[in-house]
């Protein structure tokens, strides 16, 4: 296999001809169709581009030729943040310092020194990470004091790429890792995040507040953090693009942990472009895994993505998962046909090992999350570890005020520690068996890719039920930890479902040119319309 630089992926990935053609020129449902009332009417036009469908690579060429600044850019993200935000909620604060970024930006594009693809490219980050400049809160009150004392890791990089840091975004509070039954898209810090999509619906979590915020065209890209299924899913029930690198791809450093087995940070945005950009940025050799596997910048770019022909001759798997309903499951037989008409050989599959997977996460999580929230509490003001985080709970009413529940932390306080056999073996199996779940699957079939869908319809967002969230579709994945992508795949009512790919080891920038493929064929984003509610046939 030939091997590039990350220099020459990020070129390749600004040339394929899909990127002119297949977010920015898709049909746009929400101005065509009878209901064009519900639409908000804060304009997404700015410089002559809609934010609703432009590129970063279209946003960049405007830059270099002075028909577009970040400036301007900047300030248009700003006033719908203002605008639109109060209906989602999303955008927990602003970065006072946005527009002095972006005119840096615009002088170095001025002087011919640009730094790359996300110069002056308006960014939007998950309230779990580090951000000297920004209170970084997990969604808790007990970490709404102080600032963190410097930067994650991953924002390092943004701001040396020129990004402009445009502020932070709700989540589920301690990324959806406190209650039994929790209600995603809420904190203490930020209140309810709601779908676009249908206001009363919810976004899925944790990453909530990105994936709503990009829905909504808050910023071009976000950043969002993953355990098991924390990007996919909001990325998939708010019709937007989720990728969960390879473990290791992408540095948990300063970012708040449940996981370092599967803890990772990931680029979520309206189109795979995007997303696969900003991963370039947030890659590099230095977050290579312990075990010596190659990094990002080794891995190849099928430069066939944007052809006409670009799915001829792939091999796609399909999981249906029929659990999440009639409804997904003939989106996902529509979707198989869509894909067959453009060469693609859909094969059903059925993935092994998911319900010994299921038995062994949730306690080996458990004594992992006790280790590394101990390990990062005391970088920060509040509470020094998991047990006076337990008591601040108790005590601070307003923690309480859409679920009480925090059985989560009470477990991990109880888990054995990760120095125990019996933990070290389930976490050896774990490995293994979700592992050889894609591996094996991928081998006997031959296979480029695994896809299932990513989310059911979005539930009725209700603090007294909680969620309604059972989503197998990201545990291989997120276990093993692979690859996995998500991208539009329709609609089910008003309601957006994503396709998600899923591949082996390191096989990221593979997987996105891929998934750019199946974007560009799929061609199912659909602007949000902000309905207040749905009929009660499509509710769950």
């Amino acid at each position: 296999m030939k091997k590039r630089s990350l220099a020459a992926l990020t070129a390749i990935l600004v040339v394929v001809p899909l990127v002119a053609a297949a977010p920015g020129q898709r049909a746009r449902a929400a101005e065509s169709g009878p209901g064009d009332t519900a639409r908000p009417a804060e304009s997404t036009l700015v410089g002559g581009v809609d934010l609703d469908t432009v590129t970063i690579p279209e946003l960049q060429a405007r830059m270099d030729r002075g028909s577009l600044s970040s400036l301007r850019l900047t300030l248009a993200y700003l006033r719908r943040i203002k605008a639109v935000d109060p209906r989602i909620n999303a955008v927990l604060r602003t970065n006072p310092t946005a527009l002095r970024q972006a005119a840096a930006s615009d002088l170095r594009h001025r002087l011919g020194k640009s730094r790359g693809p996300l110069d002056g490219i308006p960014v939007l980050l998950k309230d779990n990470v580090n951000t000297r400049d920004m209170p970084t809160t997990a969604g808790s009150l007990a970490l709404a004091g102080k600032a963190p004392d410097s930067d994650a890791d991953l924002v390092g990089k943004l701001r040396a790429a020129g990004a402009v840091i445009l502020g932070k975004t709700n989540l589920s509070e301690w990324a959806n890792f406190r209650a039994a039954k929790p209600t995603s898209g809420w904190s203490a810090v930020g209140g309810q995040t709601n779908n676009p999509y249908v206001l009363d619906r919810n976004p899925c979590g944790s990453s909530s507040g990105s994936a709503a915020a990009l829905a909504a065209s808050l910023a071009q890209v976000a950043i969002g953090t993953e355990t098991d299924g924390s990007i996919v899913c909001p990325a998939g029930m708010n019709g937007v693009v989720g990728l969960k690198p390879s473990l290791g791809v992408v540095s948990q450093s300063g970012v708040v942990p449940i996981s370092a087995e599967q803890d990772t940070a990931g680029p979520m945005a309206r189109n795979v472009i995007d997303a696969a950009l900003t991963l370039s940025v947030l890659g590099g050799r230095d977050t290579v895994r312990p075990d010596g596997a190659p990094s990002l910048t080794d891995a190849s770019l099928t430069d066939s993505a944007g052809r006409p022909d670009g799915l001829r001759g792939k091999r796609i798997g399909l999981w249906r998962l029929p659990s999440l309903g009639a409804e997904v499951d003939a989106l996902m037989t529509r979707t198989a046909e869509r894909l067959t008409e453009a060469g693609v050989e859909v094969v059903e599959v059925s993935m092994p090992y998911q319900e010994r997977l299921a038995e062994l996460e949730f306690p080996a999580l458990l004594s992992e999350f006790h280790r590394d929230i101990d390990a990062y509490l005391p970088t920060r003001e509040g509470p020094q570890d998991l047990a006076e985080l337990v008591e601040f709970n108790r005590t601070h009413p307003r923690e309480q005020t859409c679920f009480a529940g925090q059985e989560l932390f009470e477990q991990a306080l109880a888990a054995p520690p990760t120095t125990d056999p019996e933990y070290r073996a389930m976490r050896a199996e774990l490995t293994d068996l979700s592992r050889r779940s894609i591996d094996e699957v991928m081998a006997a079939h031959g296979l480029d890719a695994i896809a299932s869908p990513a989310n059911p319809p979005a539930w009725t967002t209700d603090c007294a039920r909680g969620d309604n969230d059972v989503i197998p579709s990201s545990t291989p994945a997120a276990v093993a930890g692979y690859p996995s992508l998500s991208v539009p795949a329709g609609l089910v009512g008003e309601l957006p479902v994503g396709l998600l790919l899923m591949a082996g080891d390191r096989q990221d920038a593979e997987l996105l040119s891929l998934g750019a493929a199946v974007e560009h064929r799929l061609d199912a984003w659909r602007a949000p319309r902000y309905l207040p509610s749905t009929p009660s046939g499509t509710s769950r």
